[in-house]
């Protein structure tokens, strides 16, 4: 059996991006072949804008748009005890990927692998998922293709033998 993994999804506010690609992968993890393998699933943002809210109605729309409904979460801010408690940290944009790689730099023992989600874009190209916050629900259904894609690129990749 393969060992249980934890995933930290991090944009800037916790409403949009992290929110989504925590609610698809919280999704997947939940069916066959990953039922059990996923240990813990959450997001966060880089800032404090949003701390204590829900995710933007577009994120949830979207979400139940593609049979996900059952999703919750309350906005947080990264906190330097994520680099301890999660495997993978996945930014939704370099900008993400700096500020974390700024905070992983006062804890270097941490067990935490930092990257952006968007190496398992599986075009051999990293993408970035845009932050949609200020445009229409394109933006949002862009982000759930993308945190789609990118789930299953990775899920593929770190239990291979399970598919």
């Amino acid at each position: 059996m393969a060992e249980k993994i934890s995933v930290l999804f991090v944009c800037l506010g916790n409403i949009c991006r992290s929110t989504m690609a925590e609610g698809v992968f919280q999704a997947m993890a939940k069916k066959e072949p990953y039922k059990d393998l996923v240990a813990d699933i959450d997001s966060c943002g880089t800032g404090g804008y949003h701390i204590g809210e829900g995710p933007d109605d577009r994120t949830m729309s979207t979400l139940e748009s593609h049979g996900i409904t059952d999703y919750v979460h309350a906005a947080r801010k990264v906190n330097a005890s994520d680099f301890d408690k999660f495997d993978y940290i996945f930014a939704m944009d370099r900008a993400n990927l700096s500020d974390l790689q700024r905070i992983q730099q006062r804890k270097p023992n941490s067990k935490a692998k930092v990257m952006l989600f968007g190496e398992y874009s599986g075009t051999g190209k990293a993408e970035v998922i845009s932050d949609p916050y200020y445009g229409g629900r394109q933006g949002f259904e862009k982000a759930y293709e993308q945190a789609t894609r990118f789930s299953t690129n990775f899920l593929k990749e770190v239990f291979p033998d399970v598919n």
